[in-house]
């Protein structure tokens, strides 16, 4: 009898720890998702299915700490991420009134243009979805081909986009402005005190926000460069704290 051949036909199916079956219901399904398999006993066991792709959950090891959200991780690869970010917030806001945009459950900020996005579950799961045609090798730490402020915003951008770590971006920025806000260029200026409103406000960390705005809205950058940079703000939070006593002429640009 011939011995079966091994071939190029395989399927993976991460199982990711689940800490409460209850919360991981309750956000899933408020996402969208339906629940499609669900046992509690012998052993924990969930299928949560949405558009053409499934999510696994199992029992959890002992000692796990969903604060410190590295229970466990799922890449999705999709075609275009923006469509997949904008259904999530969109059923967040139907269930919830807001975005989760803080705390655990959360999604994070997408900026148009960007490759990714991470949905953070209740038990510190991190759903990644990647854009298909990102590039195979990111440089980390800042391109080689930027220099200056413009580096660091690249930098803190790898922090806060890829490795959901908005305090260490703050800190890039903040040194950042130091060393180079009195050469680098105004617009690149703006940017990086608007990122620093957009992280503090999801930190909830907004001590130096008021210095922050009255910086950005003091900046001589036309009504054209306002708008941009007012269009780079997604955090609802964020775009509030520059409202705030906003400058007559980005009003009149729309851009605030």
């Amino acid at each position: 009898m011939t011995e079966p051949m091994v071939r190029a036909n395989e399927t993976t199916v991460p199982v990711m720890p689940c800490v409460s079956i209850e919360e991981t219901l309750e956000f899933y399904q408020a996402l969208g998702f339906e629940v499609t398999y669900q046992q509690a006993r012998p052993y924990i066991y969930l299928v949560l299915e949405w558009s053409g792709f499934a999510l696994h959950f199992g029992t959890p090891p002992k000692n796990i700490d969903p604060n410190q959200e590295d229970a466990g991780a799922c890449l999705v690869i999709v075609d275009a991420v923006a469509p997949y970010h904008a259904e999530f917030t969109r059923a967040m806001r139907a269930t919830y009134g807001r975005v989760l945009a803080k705390g655990r459950p959360r999604i994070t900020r997408y900026k148009p243009g960007a490759s990714r996005f991470t949905v953070i579950d209740p038990s510190g799961n991190s759903i990644i979805f990647i854009q298909r045609d990102e590039p195979a090798e990111l440089e980390y730490g800042g391109s080689k081909h930027l220099t200056g402020l413009a580096k660091a915003l690249d930098h803190a951008r790898i922090f806060a986009e890829f490795k959901t770590d908005d305090r260490t971006a703050l800190r890039v920025i903040t040194t950042a402005l130091r060393r180079h806000g009195d050469t680098a260029p105004p617009l690149e200026v703006a940017h990086a005190l608007a990122h620093l409103i957009e992280l503090a406000a999801a930190l909830e960390e907004t001590d130096g926000v008021d210095e922050w705005r009255r910086r950005l809205n003091a900046l001589d950058i036309t009504d054209t460069e306002r708008h941009q940079v007012a269009e780079g703000l997604r955090d609802a939070d964020a775009l509030h704290l520059w409202r705030t006593e906003a400058s007559p002429e980005a009003e009149a640009a729309g851009a605030l």
